[in-house]
């Protein structure tokens, strides 16, 4: 019982670190099947989560922070779009510019506003998420497994994973069974036809930039206003890139994201386990060593595990209308 206890703990907690590179990679999901390359994923999700800390300090709302931060994220979102749709600019050098943009930003202004070194003092009360009970939590706790897990890995996780959790059936509704979804996705794959249709190519993939601004400014609040409880200089870490990831290793498909971030998150918190634990036969490795290993993971499994992941056809080339 102890080791179910334990799993549960760990899966638990992979699902809490998993949140962010699930919001990332459905938002990567949005762009990519329209056709449009975004690596400024990073970017986007940093500068959400400093201006939902801001917000959140400032008002003591944390709702406020979460709007605060989608907007954040949407504009950058929606500047890549004009660089990328409008004036079919290289969708890469738009994305690192993003990336740059709001590494470089975020530290000036927390530094300017609250003099602690780009950092921001810490959210209590009602700026931070808390922790949401499920109903029933308690009265089924006691029954064999499935109490347990309803418990532990279900419920006592704060709002925004419960949102991000929920964009997963929602994304593969509107994605196969919706007209707009049928568009995007033809539009990834031959802009041309969608265009001799009538249908708007630039209009569905300022759409889906919208989805995708939207996602980021999600995942980056949960990161500052839920999970850390501050912002912090750089603490999407690479997240955004390691959803990259996750979306290949997922082949480009909703629920195949899901359970591709889910992977990565248990892993981080086994990492995160290992820690300062002696290993039989091998003693104690060094903590270097255990963070790395998510990303030595990460790359093991997309070099030996995806298979052949086929990107949409037209993914990265700007459309020019014929005359």
């Amino acid at each position: 019982m102890e080791l179910i206890d334990t799993a549960f703990a760990v899966f638990a907690s992979g699902l809490r670190l998993a949140i962010p590179l699930l919001c990332a990679c459905l938002a990567g999901l949005y762009s990519e099947r329209s056709g449009v390359v975004d690596i400024g994923l990073e970017g986007k999700m940093l500068a959400a989560a400093f201006g939902a800390t801001a917000a959140a300090l400032s008002t003591g709302s944390a709702l406020a922070g979460l709007a605060v931060g989608v907007a954040t994220a949407t504009v950058l979102a929606l500047i890549h779009g004009y660089a990328a749709i409008t004036q079919r600019g290289n969708q890469i050098v738009s994305g690192m510019a993003i990336n740059m943009l709001a590494a470089g930003l975020t530290a000036l202004l927390g530094n300017a506003w609250y003099r602690e070194g780009g950092r921001t003092p810490p959210l209590d009360g009602g700026a931070r998420f808390s922790p949401i009970t499920l109903p029933g939590a308690e009265a089924l706790s006691g029954i064999p497994v499935f109490g347990p897990f309803y418990k532990t890995v279900l419920s006592g996780h704060p709002l925004p994973v419960y949102i991000a959790l929920a964009a997963v059936p929602l994304t593969w509704f509107l994605f196969f069974r919706t007209r707009w979804g049928l568009r995007l996705r033809a539009v990834g794959e031959n802009p041309a036809a969608v265009d001799t249709a009538g249908i708007s190519v630039p209009r569905l993939r300022y759409s889906a930039m919208l989805m995708t601004g939207m996602l980021c400014g999600l995942g980056g609040t949960y990161l500052a206003v839920a999970q850390a409880a501050s912002f912090l200089p750089n603490m999407t870490a690479g997240k955004g890139f390691i959803a990259l990831a996750a979306l290949i290793f997922a082949k480009w498909r909703p629920v195949q994201a899901l359970g591709a971030c889910l992977l990565f998150g248990v892993l981080d918190a086994v990492a995160i386990r290992l820690q300062g634990v002696a290993l039989p036969g091998i003693g104690q490795v060094p903590v270097q060593a255990i963070q790395a290993l998510p990303y030595i993971l990460t790359v093991i499994l997309l070099a030996g595990f995806v298979g052949r992941a086929i990107p949409p056809r037209a993914v990265g080339v700007p459309y020019v209308k014929e005359r």
